[in-house]
C-alpha cells in the first residue's frame, strides 16, 4: 500500500525506526512493541474511509493484527485520504470512538516567518535532567481526558524513542529554558525531503510569550539548514489555537487527516 497522505506518511517515520509496519495490501499494520499504550503507534491504516460493515470488521482486524487487553487497551484506525472524508464513521462514534479531524500544515524555508523569544534561551536537550524536564513538561501539558499516571508511562516510553532517534541522527529535540527551568519543548525529525515536528508543548504558566513560535522557527531552520529537508510538516487539531499559531508562522493547511480511536479503559 502506497501512502498518499502527507500526515500519515510522516507519522510512519517513527514506527519505521523501531517498530513494525506490515503491508496487507489495502491496509497497513503499524505497531510499536516498546510502547503498547501509544494509540497512534499501534493502529491500522486503511486505504479508504470506513464503509458499511466495517464497524465490526475493522475491530476484528485490530484484535487479530495488533491484539487486545491487557497489553493493548485501545483501538485506533486511520485512512489514507487527504480531504477529510469520514465515510461511514457514525457507527464508531455512536459506540464511543473519538473521531479526530486534523490539519496537516506545511512550510518551506521562504514561508517560515522569523520568531525570537527574549524571555528564554533555546537549545538542544543534552543531559538526563534536560530530558527528565521535557517529560515533566509534556505530562503537565496533557489533555484532561488522560490520567497523569497512565500518560506518564506513555510519555516516558515515547521520549525514550525520541532520544534514541536523536542519538541515531534522525532528529533533534529543542527546549526553551528560563534559567535552568525548561518551559517548552518540541522535536523535529526527518526522512528524505520531509521534516516532521513532534509534541510542541509550552508549560501552562509560560504561554502567550512567543516561546513556542521561537522554538518552531529555530527547529525548522535547523532542519532546513542541516538536512535534505525542503518541506516542514506539522499536524494539529483542525480549527484549534495551535493551528492558528502555525498559520501565523507561515504554515499553510495542505490536507485534512482523519482517524478514530477508543480507549478500552473508558469504553
Amino acid at each position: 500500500m502506497q501512502v498518499q497522505s502527507l500526515g500519515y506518511r510522516t507519522e510512519l517515520i517513527f514506527p519505521a525506526f523501531d517498530g513494525e509496519i506490515i503491508d496487507r495490501g489495502d491496509y497497513l499494520v503499524v505497531k510499536t512493541p516498546s510502547n503498547p499504550t501509544f494509540y497512534w503507534g499501534n493502529f491500522l491504516l486503511f486505504s479508504h474511509p470506513p464503509e458499511e460493515g466495517d464497524y465490526l470488521k475493522w475491530q476484528e482486524l485490530f484484535n487479530k493484527e495488533i491484539g487486545g487487553p491487557p497489553v493493548y487497551e485501545h483501538k485506533a484506525f486511520g485512512w489514507d485520504t487527504t480531504g477529510g472524508e469520514i465515510g461511514a464513521a457514525q457507527p464508531f462514534v455512536e459506540s464511543g470512538f473519538l473521531l479526530e479531524v486534523s490539519s496537516v500544515l506545511t512550510a518551506r524555508g521562504k514561508d517560515l516567518i522569523s520568531k525570537f523569544s527574549p524571555d528564554s534561551s533555546l537549545r538542544f536537550l543534552t543531559s538526563d535532567d534536560d530530558w527528565h524536564q521535557a517529560i515533566e513538561n509534556q505530562v503537565a501539558c496533557r489533555e484532561p481526558i488522560f490520567s497523569e499516571a497512565g500518560y506518564r508511562v506513555f510519555r516516558q516510553r515515547q521520549m525514550q524513542r525520541y532520544r534514541e532517534m536523536v542519538s541515531a541522527g534522525r532528529g533533534v529535540w529543542f527546549g526553551a529554558f528560563i534559567g535552568q527551568q525548561l518551559v517548552a519543548d518540541l522535536g523535529i525529525f526527518w526522512e528524505g525531503e520531509l521534516a516532521r515536528y513532534q509534541s510542541v508543548q509550552t508549560h501552562p504558566n509560560f504561554r502567550r510569550r512567543g516561546i513556542a513560535s521561537a522554538l518552531l522557527f529555530t527547529a525548522g531552520k535547523y532542519a532546513l539548514d542541516h538536512t535534505d529537508s525542503d518541506d516542514l510538516v506539522i499536524v494539529s487539531e483542525s480549527g484549534s489555537e495551535a493551528e492558528r499559531l502555525y498559520q501565523g508562522m507561515g504554515f499553510q493547511v495542505k490536507e485534512q487527516q482523519v482517524g478514530l480511536w477508543i480507549s478500552e479503559l473508558s469504553s
